[in-house]
């Protein structure tokens, strides 16, 4: 897609009337070549917090602080033209209640220029996300797996199963009558995702959950072949980037061991030739 010729921009609203439509294609990303490169096929771009684990080498998504998402929410902001930007808010950042919500919320949008924020949790985080709308916050909401949550929830553990079900059920109820956009469903039964999308009026966005939700989202790295510290079940891989850059940087090393690189073509002469 040529960037010279720039697209409206998608909002908020945008992704909420696409509700039963076509689905929704959304991916992570984290810098402004990937962005570029995601915006050409993608409804929403997500900064996701899961920055800390893929490109920071953190151990979980608890220590990444607003600064980290400031500064790669400003990085993908420079790529994208067409999709809508969300950035995640992250742990311990809007949990305290609605004031402390509004107050980050409104910094990172702010400062990266971000057409709406996602936060984890559902019931618990009502009226939290009733607040943040109310005063012109597009939320995504995103329940079931809720990866700040993992110490309370005993790991990465598929959420809603059997009598639990309703509680990621009520979950979704509350979150779109609360106002928000959207949903994430993570790591949940396939039927339960399935009749949720049913129940509620907002877009469901699966990852780890089922075809039949409104759209789909993934890790970018992951979907890649670059970040493959683990492979969750949920996760296609359509490339395998990490192999091949491997692979190019063992034959760069091997050529260079063997001075076979730079050949004549990379180098320079006094000819004033480049």
């Amino acid at each position: 897609m040529s960037r010279s010729a720039p697209q409206k921009a998608l909002t908020a609203a945008d992704i909420r009337a696409r509700k039963g439509a076509t689905p929704l294609v959304c991916l992570t990303a984290y810098t402004t070549p990937v962005a570029r490169l995601a915006d050409a096929e993608c409804d929403v771009v997500l900064v996701g917090d899961s920055v800390g684990m893929v490109l920071h080498g953190l151990p979980s998504t608890l220590p990444v602080t607003m600064e980290m998402m400031i500064l790669h929410g400003q990085a993908v902001a420079r790529g994208l033209d067409r999709a809508l930007m969300v950035v995640d808010m992250p742990f311990a950042s809007y949990e305290e209640g609605p004031a402390q919500a509004f107050r980050n919320a409104a910094r990172l949008m702010a400062e990266t220029g971000a057409g709406a924020v996602k936060l984890e949790g559902g019931r618990t985080m009502a009226e939290t996300i009733a607040t943040l709308v109310q005063r012109g916050i597009p939320v995504m909401a995103h329940i079931g797996l809720t990866p700040q949550s993992v110490n309370a929830l005993g790991g990465y553990r598929v959420q809603g199963k059997g009598a639990d079900a309703d509680r990621i059920r009520d979950d979704a109820r509350a979150v779109a009558e609360a106002g928000a956009f959207s949903v994430v469903l993570e790591k949940v039964p396939a039927a339960l995702a399935d009749q949720i999308t049913a129940e509620i009026a907002i877009p469901t966005i699966g990852i780890g959950a089922s075809a039949g939700c409104d759209g789909q989202i993934l890790v970018i790295d992951d979907m890649l072949g670059l970040f493959d510290a683990f492979k969750p079940k949920f996760v296609k891989r359509y490339a395998h980037l990490a192999a091949d850059a491997a692979g190019a940087i063992r034959a760069y090393a091997e050529e260079v061991r063997a001075r076979d690189f730079p050949a004549p073509e990379h180098v320079f002469t006094d000819e004033g030739k480049i």
